[in-house]
């Protein structure tokens, strides 16, 4: 029988293969925030590491450090043409779980790592990859909901070597396509359904920016079951601007922003969250906004998947977690930071941005169940009455 080290290995090393392969095809010159999964080492004995993101997975660290611009001009976009959502080929996900009672708008994170300025949508080979990173979180939500996820012009890899304010269109010209996205799925298939809208990364950034446009509407804030920004900041600055904005307070509030970003506790700062930030996080694990820790013993399941979606390894009870506030890091404990290095020469050492979704796996999927559940059961009681 095969010991999980041994097993995390050959998983890895097969990983290191596609990943130098994706690389080559895309021309990627240097890491940037979104630069192929890394290849972790093998874990230690006391903490098995599985450390899988998928190639396609990396996560950008993007939006200016203040609150993103929801739609500003790009004048330095290469492909001004709107897109076309009427067109089934502008969609990786499009209606997927027609049985289940919400809809969950999925926003991918970065997967460019090409010289383009923003993803070209003539390479079928990126689309690919973006539907892999799809994939890889796609478990988190499938069953509670009717899968809806957009390919857009995403910025690519190589704007966040610029300064904020000089990758800013880049971004804008992104979010203009994930508008577009949003506006057709409400005009075409909402019907008044109710709507969880999730993202990682760069797709978190562009989730808060859906929010500041469209969601200061009271009709259509109140249909929000709620939104998971995984892997970027939910600034305070930005909450408060921005009353339909809501940071989660616990398992179970409605129209509530889940968001959190993991580091090692001896990390200080990074990219994503620097020194100097006020943001909000949740504690995926007991549901807490203050520092009280929880124990691994309480984490349902870590999960590493293929860009297929396909389950590699599942550890349950593979780490805890607190919350260093302000700055809002969830500082992930029992594990150690050289089983899980950052992949991204742009991060520093403890800076676990590929793993954040993948360590709280479980914890996340029983919790967008139970928010929907609570949203399903909140709406009933008018009827009923």
């Amino acid at each position: 029988m095969f010991s999980v080290k041994k097993i995390l290995i050959a998983v890895l090393a097969v990983l290191l293969l596609t990943v130098l392969i994706l690389g080559a095809t895309n021309r990627l010159s240097q890491p940037g925030l979104h630069s192929a999964a890394p290849s972790p080492a093998a874990p230690s004995p006391a903490a098995p590491s599985p450390a899988e993101p998928s190639p396609a997975e990396p996560s950008p660290a993007e939006a200016s450090p203040a609150e993103p611009s929801p739609a500003e001009p790009s004048p330095a976009a290469s492909e001004p043409t709107a897109l076309n959502y009427d067109d089934p080929g502008n969609w990786a996900y499009f209606a997927l779980g027609e049985d289940k009672p919400v809809d969950v708008f999925l926003i991918g994170p970065t997967v460019d790592m090409s010289d383009e300025n923003n993803m070209d949508m003539g390479n079928d080979k990126l689309k690919r990859s973006f539907e892999g990173a799809l994939n890889m979180q796609r478990g988190i939500y499938e069953d509670s909901g009717r899968l809806f996820a957009p390919y857009y012009r995403q910025m690519a890899m190589k704007g966040y070597s610029l300064e904020p304010e000089e990758r800013a269109p880049y971004l804008a010209f992104a979010y203009d396509d994930v508008s577009d996205a949003f506006s057709w799925y409400l005009e075409h298939e909402n019907n008044g359904r109710p709507i969880v809208l999730a993202g990682f990364s760069q797709g978190a950034d562009m989730c808060y920016r859906v929010l500041q446009e469209f969601f200061g509407d009271q009709d259509l804030y109140d249909r929000l079951v709620a939104v998971y920004a995984i892997g970027w900041p939910c600034e305070k600055s930005m909450a408060d601007r921005f009353p339909q904005i809501k940071p989660a307070t616990g398992v179970d509030d409605i129209g509530a922003v889940v968001s959190f970003e993991c580091e090692a506790p001896e990390v200080t700062s990074s990219m994503i969250l620097p020194a100097d930030i006020v943001s909000y996080s949740i504690n995926p694990l007991n549901w807490r906004t203050d520092s009280t820790p929880a124990d691994k013993s309480e984490n349902p399941g870590a999960v590493f998947t293929k860009k297929s979606g396909e389950i590699v390894l599942e550890v349950p009870g593979l780490c805890g977690c607190y919350i260093d506030e302000p700055r809002g890091a969830l500082k992930v404990t029992d594990i150690l930071s050289a089983d899980y290095p950052p992949g991204l020469e742009i991060l520093p050492e403890g800076a676990y941005h590929l793993f954040d979704y993948q360590f709280f796996y479980r914890a996340l999927q029983q919790n967008v169940q139970t928010r929907v559940e609570a949203y399903l059961g909140q709406i009933a009681l008018p009827a009923a009455a």
